[in-house]
Order: C-alpha cells, then sequence, then structure tokens
C-alpha cells in the first residue's frame, strides 16, 4: 500500500468535511435500494456509509431502527433499549431519527443523562449491569457510530441482550427487513415527532456507572500511588468525559487531550491522506507520539472508544499484536483468581506469538474469524478470560472471573498498560521485547490487492481444494483453512500456514479489494516472500472456479 505524501501530517482546511453538507445531504438525499452500495449492510461492526455517497441517510436510519423493532418484537425483548451516539457529525442526526422511531414503536429508549457522548464499552456495560439476574424485562443497545472511519461517515450498530456486537444470523435479518422497508419507500416505519420522542425517553448516567465500576477490572490503586504520568488522546471521540472522570476519581495524573469536533481538524493525515481516528495506525497518532516523551505511558481512542492505541517513550507507538501478547502474559500472571480452564482469545489474523503465549501459560487457545462477536458467549460465561484483535480491539473479564464488557474496550486496555508499569516497573513493549527473546520475533503486515465483486464473493466460499500450492516461502504448508480452530465457523476467506508463517486473504467488505494478513518467525525478508506468494495462491485459486 502506497503511503501519501502528507501521511503524519497535521490537517489543513481543504482535508475538512463540509458538515453542513453533509448533514443536509444525510436528510435530502435517498439511497437507490437496487444499488448494492446503497442498501443497508451490516458488517463485523454495523450498517457504515456516507449521507455523500447516499449510503448512511436517514432512509437507512429509520429502516434500520424499524426493523430492529421487528426484531425486538419477534423476539420478545420488551425492556428498555439503550441509544449513545459518538462524535461524528452525522451520529447526532442517526440518533435524533432513530429516536424517532423508537419511540413511535413504544420502546422504553434510554438516553444519557449528561446528553453526551457514550463510548461503545459503557454501552455495554450498562446492557449487561440492567440484565444482570434478569428472566425478563431485558435490555438491548443501539451505538450510533462508525467508530474510526473517516470524519465523513456515519455508523449504526446494534448490540443484544449479551452486550456485545450482534450474532451474523440477526444481523441479516435486521438488514433483510430494512432492505424491505427501503424497497417499500418505508411504509412500514412507525415514527412520532421529535420533542414527543424525547420527553418519552429515561437518563441514565453512562459516565458514572462505567467510570465507577472500573477498580472491579483493572488496579487503580497501584496506578495512582505509582505515581505514573498518564497522557490520553481520545482522538476527538467520545471517551474525552470519561479519561476526565477517571482522573478526578481516582486521583491519576492523567492529562487528556479535549479537542472535540465533528471535523476532527486536529487530527494527523492516516497512511492514504486520509482523516482517520485509528488509534493503531502511526500516521493517525502522529501527534501523541511526537509528545510522548511528556509521559511515561499514553494512549489513545477511537471516536467510540472500542480500540486502543499504546504509546511508549521508547518504542513509539506499540504494534497491536505486541500489545495484545504482553497484556495476555501480564494479566494471566496477574488474576489468581480467574479459572484455571479459561482460555485465551485471539482472532485467526492475530499473531501466533499468542499461540506461544498462550502454550507456556498453559491456557487453551480460542481462534475464531474476524470479529469481536466471536468472543462474546466465552467471555458471558468465563471460559475466555481474554479475547484481542490484531486491530487493536480487545477486552478481558474482572478480578473475580465475571465478565467486564462483551464488546471491544479501549480504556479499559489503556488503563491495563498503565497497571502493567506500576505493577512491574516494565512498560509493555518491555514485556513484549521479553516475550520475543524467548518464543521468537514475528515480523507481521496486512496489504490489500484489488479484487472485482465477484471475486471477492468467491474468496469467501473458497474450498481448501481450490489451493494446488504445497509450499509456501520455502516450506511445506501445513494447514489450509476456511473455517476457524476454535468454533469451526466460516472465516469468508482462506489460511495457509507453515511451521514459521501463515498468510490469512479475506475480501473487504466495503472495498473492492482483499486483504492478505501475513507472518513470518525468519523475518522481514521472509514475510515478503510469503506475500508476493500469497498473492500467486489467492490468484491461481481464484481462477480455478472460472
Amino acid at each position: 500500500m502506497a503511503v501519501h505524501p502528507r501521511a503524519g501530517q497535521p490537517a489543513d482546511p481543504s482535508d475538512l468535511v463540509d458538515v453542513a453538507r453533509l448533514v443536509t445531504a444525510f436528510y435530502a438525499e435517498h439511497p437507490d435500494p437496487t444499488a448494492p452500495e446503497q442498501r443497508v449492510s451490516f458488517g463485523t461492526s454495523g450498517h457504515r456509509g456516507s449521507s455523500l455517497t447516499r449510503s448512511f441517510n436517514e432512509d437507512h436510519i429509520l429502516a434500520i431502527s424499524q426493523s430492529i423493532c421487528d426484531w425486538r418484537s419477534a423476539q420478545r425483548l420488551d425492556g428498555p433499549l439503550f441509544l449513545v451516539r459518538d462524535t461524528h457529525a452525522l451520529s447526532e442526526p442517526a440518533f435524533a431519527s432513530a429516536l424517532e422511531v423508537f419511540a413511535g414503536n413504544d420502546v422504553d429508549v434510554v438516553v444519557d443523562a449528561r446528553h453526551g457522548h457514550t463510548p461503545t464499552p459503557a454501552l455495554s456495560r450498562a446492557v449487561l449491569s440492567h440484565n444482570a439476574g434478569r428472566t425478563s424485562g431485558v435490555s438491548d443497545g443501539v451505538v450510533v457510530t462508525p467508530s474510526h472511519n473517516p470524519p465523513t461517515d456515519g455508523g449504526f450498530k446494534y448490540n443484544p441482550p449479551h452486550g456485545g456486537p450482534a450474532e451474523s444470523a440477526v444481523t441479516s435479518w435486521i438488514a433483510k427487513r430494512a432492505n424491505e422497508l427501503l424497497v417499500g419507500e418505508l411504509k412500514g416505519v412507525r415514527r412520532v415527532g421529535h420533542n414527543r420522542a424525547k420527553a418519552a425517553t429515561h437518563a441514565y448516567d453512562f459516565v458514572d456507572a462505567y467510570v465507577r465500576e472500573l477498580p472491579s477490572a483493572v488496579d487503580l490503586d497501584a496506578i495512582r500511588a505509582s505515581g505514573i504520568v498518564l497522557g490520553v488522546d481520545p482522538l476527538g471521540g467520545a471517551s474525552v468525559a470519561y479519561w476526565n472522570e477517571i482522573a478526578d476519581r481516582y486521583g491519576i495524573d492523567l492529562t487528556v487531550q479535549q479537542h472535540v469536533d465533528p471535523t476532527f481538524r486536529f487530527m494527523t493525515l492516516d497512511w492514504d491522506g486520509k482523516i482517520r481516528m485509528d488509534c493503531s495506525s502511526r500516521y493517525a497518532m502522529a501527534s501523541l507520539i511526537d509528545r510522548r516523551a511528556d509521559f511515561q505511558i499514553a494512549v489513545g481512542n477511537d471516536a467510540d472508544a472500542d480500540r486502543h492505541g499504546v504509546v511508549t517513550r521508547e518504542t513509539g507507538l506499540l504494534e497491536a499484536n505486541h500489545y495484545l501478547a504482553a497484556s495476555i502474559h501480564y494479566l494471566f500472571g496477574h488474576r489468581p483468581d480467574w479459572s484455571s480452564g479459561a482460555a485465551v482469545g485471539k482472532t485467526l489474523v492475530s499473531s501466533r506469538l499468542i499461540d506461544r503465549v498462550a502454550e507456556h501459560l498453559d491456557r487453551g487457545l480460542v481462534e475464531v474469524p474476524v470479529g469481536f462477536k466471536w468472543f462474546v458467549p466465552g467471555l458471558l460465561d468465563g471460559s475466555i478470560a481474554f479475547g484481542g484483535e490484531e486491530s487493536a480491539g480487545a477486552s478481558f473479564l474482572r478480578y473475580d472471573g465475571g465478565v467486564w464488557t462483551t464488546d471491544k474496550d479501549g480504556i479499559l486496555m489503556g488503563l491495563l498498560a498503565a497497571e502493567i508499569s506500576a505493577r512491574t516497573g516494565a512498560s509493555p513493549d518491555e514485556l513484549y521485547r521479553r516475550l520475543a527473546d524467548r518464543f521468537g520475533d514475528p515480523s507481521y503486515a496486512r496489504i490489500e490487492s484489488p479484487a472485482t465483486r465477484e471475486e471477492k464473493a468467491r474468496l469467501s466460499a473458497l474450498s481448501p481444494d481450490a489451493v494446488r500450492a504445497k509450499d509456501l516461502g520455502g516450506e511445506p504448508i501445513t494447514a489450509l483453512l476456511t473455517t476457524a480452530p476454535g468454533n469451526n465457523a466460516p472465516i469468508g476467506g482462506l489460511k495457509v500456514e507453515t511451521e514459521s508463517g501463515w498468510f490469512a486473504a479475506r475480501p473487504s467488505g466495503t472495498e473492492d479489494v482483499y486483504k492478505i494478513y501475513a507472518e513470518s518467525f525468519q523475518g522481514p525478508e521472509h514475510l515478503t516472500r510469503i506475500q508476493d506468494e500469497a498473492v500467486q495462491v489467492v490468484s491461481a485459486a481464484l481462477r480455478s472456479g472460472d
């Protein structure tokens, strides 16, 4: 992937979205339900799009919201629905339109008592807290967020009563019904006026509820006692108020970047020259990385705070896989009340170093397809103590082995970095270096390759028999996977393994490309060889279906 010449540099006025135009298009433009790119489509984290491309307009929100109401009726869910939003420009109008539909369907809607923005993990905590011990009147929730996507985008994510991302069967049902409503020109949508909808809501203090419970999952006393100096950049997202509350309530030396602006004008440009609130990108995180000497640990979050980025003085931004491995090794040595049978959860595109750490810890490994939804059952029943994705999303159990969140929690993972430093005297990066010295220091990267819509569909349905290659990177192929070892679920692509390396290929849900994730324990040159051969292997497999 070619890096834009201005990547990592501050945004200038020409990079900023016209918020008025964006919001006007949300109401004025209408999608063509016969155009695939303008229909409702749920990826791994909800429906996303832009009003400027007619892929995220009020029609979509009205249809999705009504579909969720229909789903709730079909499932006999009659408890409250928590409705929250992040700081993207389209989140506010989408929130308002959704509220009108939920109220029009007599749903008991709960909104933020502080009229602010709410991170995804706080929504997950609220749903889980409400439903604890209940057999009736259970709640669910909606987060209006496109997560780390650019300022032009909007997003809409449904979390069922388990508090985590909805399963594919649920999102498929919701999307199908929503598209039927779009085709029918929204004739089945029930909606009331905004003032009436607002008057019917109930208030919930998401900030207090989340921050109050944090000591059950992370050692804030140790962080405070250590005097560690922390810096946090929420990248203009929903976690600003949460970090401020954490600093005030627990007396932690914590400096928070306070900027919130729907243009995200304070951002540095990502690798492709776009503004993107991706806290796992060294380009998007350049401002915080430049200030790393001011802090012992610095943390970034994306717009809905379900992702984390950890910055140390020594290294700058830690690679997501490095921090996952260090976190796993630390947590299983410092949570004595976790069940001895609780496993490590990882997505199959995460580093194999995690496998080696889990084996060393004598812990089971649950390897699942891409998407945090696959960790939800294990986090709920305690059979998975830690679930993490290579895209810098993770969560873990409380001290007592109970569930904390069933969605990714970037705030928790940021505080864990401080706990690690406070309790061990070493940064997470130092812990990673020790692991790498012991288990190997892999080279890891992700690339993209062009693919038509037909090729992407073929890749999603590949059989291992379609791969004719016997070797990869000079080593015999030891496994060809189209289902995940941890739960036998389809991975929507292909993973090819050897003794010291692997690659996985899966189609993008939003672009005409497929992504190749690859790793080598033999170094960067071997990684490049794996990547080059991976493109050949996948291309040959796709041609075999012609």
